[in-house]
């Protein structure tokens, strides 16, 4: 397995702190001191990012072990940017709630990349052998060196 080096280990923590802080100040007030229930889709995105920034806590403890948060993180935003924020830019249709995610989202897309240890993700998540299916066959003994599965 691919060594991650400490500052790596503090750039990912850093990340994950950033995502603590950042949701701290901008989706708990939301969800703690709505002045009105939110709308379906809106109460949605607030509890998803309020989970998310809670798991982030646990990265600041245990960054290689959450790397999947970070990389929901990096999939979430790239899939917005491209579905939603660079086709209303390029129509010219941005609000400025709308340009104020983009930025914030694009920002994501730039430095999530950058600290994300991509020589273990590939060594952990895509050459590692996966998690086995089912349990496996139960070996029987026949006699001297035979074995029936």
């Amino acid at each position: 397995m691919h060594e991650v080096s400490i500052v790596r280990l503090n750039l990912l923590r850093a990340m994950y702190l950033l995502i603590v802080v950042g949701l701290g100040l901008t989706i708990w007030p939301l969800i703690i001191n709505s002045p009105r229930a939110p709308e379906h889709m809106q109460g949605v995105v607030w509890a998803l990012l309020g989970g998310l920034s809670l798991l982030a806590v646990l990265g600041i403890r245990y960054p290689l072990q959450m790397l999947p948060l970070l990389l929901f993180e990096l999939a979430w935003k790239v899939v917005w940017v491209v579905a939603i924020g660079l086709p209303l830019w390029s129509a010219g249709r941005l609000d400025a709630g709308t340009g104020e995610t983009l930025f914030n989202c694009l920002l994501g897309v730039v430095l999530v990349p950058l600290v994300i240890p991509w020589p273990y993700v590939v060594a952990r998540y895509l050459k590692a052998p996966g998690d086995p299916w089912r349990s496996p066959a139960r070996q029987v003994k026949t006699g001297p060196g035979m074995i029936l599965s």
